[in-house]
């Protein structure tokens, strides 16, 4: 399938409604950046708040199938839907358009206020996924996109299965680029350029690590066996965009001012020399939709669990 990259448009009044990209040409005069070290996770993931409006002109949502299949069968307007780590609103708004009641955690203020001014309907909170803000068995479903690597994984486990309620639903979503087309390798080799940092795209880790991958011990005994899909899709810009889209990431927004230009012209050395991409206008990025979904078991199944 093909998805336009979402801009700083609205909330649309409902499924299929239109909506008008921002695009990266429109983008606004950048922060000055602290000095931050690119090597620091707390840094990089302090760094969203100087980023937060290029992120929501030029990160991409996902694509609806991706949506559904986190979601419970059964997900309707009386299901309550935690959108853990929500940032500026690329899977809020994919929830909201399917008419369900949505909580959004954040902990950056910049994003958060992002997703509050475009997607006034979802009730937009601060909080960690370690630090939940809500009550014991409250949420039908915790949907996770783009950002389970910021978590401390045991803490986070343990408080996603104290809000959700038993047979509540765990969905854990990445974006990934497909790098078998030649020039996305080519554009992940450049925006890596240098990161130290282990690549952040790896299945949610629920439990122990030792136990069998998908098994009830190495989910910690809160979640049934992890289930795992792809969808690819494909998300159309322009090549301004795809400069953006590299310097709304992390390790750019960490990197001192010559290094991230110098990262960013490479981008657009890109774009203007290789032929997939030369003269052209508009560009299609592809992507897999990398899925994971787990089930709340019944508090009989979980011996030592005082929550939910």
């Amino acid at each position: 399938m093909t998805s336009n990259l979402a801009g700083e448009t609205p909330e649309p009044a409902g499924p299929g409604s239109p909506t008008a990209p921002v695009r990266a040409s429109e983008d606004p005069v950048a922060p000055v950046r602290p000095a931050a070290d690119p090597a620091s996770r707390d840094d990089r993931a302090k760094s969203f708040e100087l980023g937060a409006q290029v992120y929501a002109q030029v990160r991409p949502e996902y694509p609806p199938e991706a949506v559904a299949w986190l979601l419970p069968a059964d997900a309707g307007p009386t299901t309550h839907v935690l959108d853990l780590a929500a940032g500026t609103g690329k899977l809020t708004r994919s929830l909201l358009e399917r008419g369900l009641q949505v909580t959004a955690v954040e902990p950056s203020p910049a994003m958060r206020a992002e997703l509050e001014r475009t997607l006034p309907r979802a009730t937009a909170v601060a909080g960690t996924a370690e630090s939940i803000p809500l009550p014991d068995a409250s949420v039908d479903a915790v949907v996770v996109g783009q950002a389970w690597h910021w978590f401390s994984p045991d803490p986070a486990a343990a408080e996603i299965a104290r809000v959700l309620r038993p047979g509540g639903r765990l969905g854990v979503v990445w974006n990934v680029r497909d790098n078998t087309t030649d020039w996305v390798r080519e554009f992940t080799e450049i925006i890596h350029r240098g990161d130290t940092l282990a690549p952040s795209y790896q299945p949610p880790d629920l439990g122990t690590s030792e136990a069998a991958p998908g098994s009830l011990a190495a989910t910690g005994a809160r979640f049934g066996p992890l289930e795992h899909t792809t969808f690819r899709w494909h998300a159309t810009m322009t090549p301004a965009d795809l400069r953006a889209l590299a310097a709304s990431r992390s390790y750019l927004l960490t990197l001192d001012e010559a290094s991230r230009e110098e990262l960013l012209d490479a981008v657009d050395h890109l774009t203007s020399t290789h032929p997939d991409l030369r003269g052209r206008d508009v560009i299609e990025l592809p992507y897999d939709a990398q899925c994971w979904r787990a089930d709340r078991l019944p508090a009989s199944h979980t011996p030592g669990d005082n929550h939910g």
